[in-house]
């Protein structure tokens, strides 16, 4: 986890968020990550504080106690709201936006897919926090990038040729 505050850096630069990784910023930054496949993208924010958060989460649920949080959607949103309150942000006033889940493979099974499975979870994990979902891009069979613009909390999502504004 990296944690980005207000004396840290000026501007707004660019953060990388890897794999089973998240960052937070209260300076503005943009938080960018790449290769959500099934991976769960979580753009957590709190406009009345000015602080962001960006989460990369693999996997649904973490196992007693996961040396990463950030691995799981679990785990990692709450280690990530966490760090954010700690910057300032009032969990009350925090917002959530999700942007992958796919369904990038086939598999003879009829269980919901790891995707979706991630889905499932970060909705139900943000609801036990009380933190809204207000815009969503889940689901489907491509994969995604994201930049979490930290100063207004607007995600954007790119993928297979399209690119949009959550």
């Amino acid at each position: 986890m990296k944690t980005y505050g207000r004396e840290a850096t000026s501007g707004r630069t660019r953060r990388r968020v890897g794999i089973a990784d998240f960052a937070v910023t209260a300076d503005g930054a943009v938080l960018t990550t790449s290769g959500l496949g099934s991976c769960l993208g979580i753009g957590l924010f709190d406009e009345s504080a000015g602080v962001a958060g960006l989460v990369h989460a693999m996997l649904p649920l973490a196992p007693e106690s996961p040396d990463n949080a950030a691995k799981f959607t679990d785990t990692g949103i709450d280690a990530a709201v966490s760090a954010m309150r700690r910057e300032g942000a009032s969990p009350g006033h925090i917002t959530a936006k999700l942007a992958g889940g796919s369904a990038m493979f086939e598999f003879d099974s009829q269980d919901e897919s790891i995707g979706e499975r991630n889905v499932a979870v970060g909705r139900r994990t943000l609801d036990r926090l009380g933190v809204p979902v207000v815009a969503e891009d889940v689901g489907g069979d491509s994969g995604r990038s994201l930049r979490f613009r930290g100063e207004t909390g607007t995600l954007v999502v790119k993928s297979a040729g399209d690119e949009h504004e959550l």
